[in-house]
């Protein structure tokens, strides 16, 4: 079971399949179990060495209870670790949701080590994550049980995919993640390598994710049509078709 050290705290990694790098970063409350549950692997591992990592306060990464532990720059520097882990100079990567919001944070800490950028469900602009924070608040107060039942009542797909980890969560390590994001517009117009920008119609993100990608010099917006935040994820067959095209004209 591989380990990166990133300045003492431990990143749980897998990596599966063969061909260039591709690093996957999850979303809040999941793990890198997620993007086999979603089909995300096996769709893409016969062309590309797939490295899912559980994002520090998930999964079998390491849980600081201290916000000030999941800076975005730590977050990017968990990846770096993993790269280093492996001898691997650079990667593609792709991120949905909280895992998107680290790449375009990976785009301003560190892009020398990424070969191209796809971002789903996510938008670089300042937001205010104190909806999410008062949510796990219950967890940690009232238990799993009581999160899964109140969680329930927004998704029931995403809680039915998930149950079992969160009974079992650290949501005091959840809560700490749960950071206000800061602006990264100004790191638009820096990225020079390939971007592509993935967003449902139907989700709340939609607008601000694609006028993000907009101000990215070399990006390319895909809208899916009649999806939300979850059914977008859910859809694996939509999505990695878009990636494994996108990709293909980044290594050409």
């Amino acid at each position: 079971m591989p380990y990166a050290d990133s300045d003492g705290v431990r990143i749980h990694y897998r990596v599966e399949g063969n061909g260039p790098p591709l690093v996957l970063t999850h979303w809040s409350l999941g793990s890198l179990a997620g993007w086999h549950e979603y089909g995300y692997v096996d769709l893409l591992a016969a062309d590309y060495t797939v490295i899912a990592h559980d994002v520090r306060g998930h999964g079998k990464s390491d849980k600081p209870h201290d916000p000030a532990d999941y800076a975005l720059e730590s977050r990017v520097a968990d990846i770096v670790a993993i790269l280093d882990d492996l001898g691997l100079e650079r990667a593609h990567f792709y991120g949905y949701s909280m895992g998107g919001w680290i790449g375009f944070g990976a785009a301003k800490h560190a892009p020398e080590r990424f070969r191209s950028f796809a971002i789903g469900g996510a938008h670089p602009y300042a937001q205010d994550m104190s909806g999410l924070r008062d949510l796990l608040t219950v967890g940690v107060d009232l238990g799993g049980r009581v999160f899964v039942d109140r969680f329930q009542e927004i998704d029931e797909d995403f809680t039915r995919r998930h149950e079992t980890q969160w009974l079992k969560a650290d949501f005091v390590a959840q809560r700490a993640a749960a950071r206000d994001h800061s602006s990264l517009e100004e790191t638009l117009s820096r990225i020079d390598c390939p971007c592509l920008v993935v967003a449902g119609t139907e989700d709340g993100v939609f607008f601000e994710a694609k006028r993000s990608c907009a101000a990215i010099p070399n990006g390319r917006f895909e809208a899916l049509s009649g999806l939300d935040h979850g059914t977008a994820l859910a859809r694996s067959d939509l999505v990695v078709p878009l990636l494994r095209m996108f990709l293909a004209n980044a290594d050409g």
